[in-house]
């Protein structure tokens, strides 16, 4: 008989989250496919979003590079910690 094993999480609520991540590099998924790549300096409650030293990725592929970006919330498919 073979035996697995299940990784135990622990629940977390998503504004724990976005406190967690907070001054760390994250990846901006925007709903047209487009990644930004950057250090989370800033969110507010409609999730716009600013990043430090941010990176745009087309296809998997760095299109710019800018110093700040400023993201609108409503463009937001996720975010997610750089790993």
């Amino acid at each position: 008989v073979a035996s697995c094993s299940a990784k135990m999480t622990t629940k977390q609520a998503p504004s724990d989250f976005l406190k967690l991540i907070h001054g760390q590099q994250v990846i901006v998924k925007l709903n047209s496919g487009v990644d930004y790549r950057g250090v989370l300096t800033c969110l507010d409650g409609f999730m716009n979003i600013a990043l430090e030293s941010a990176e745009e990725y087309v296809n998997g592929q760095l299109k710019q590079k800018y110093g700040d970006a400023f993201i609108r919330g409503n463009n937001v498919l996720y975010i997610s910690r750089l790993q």
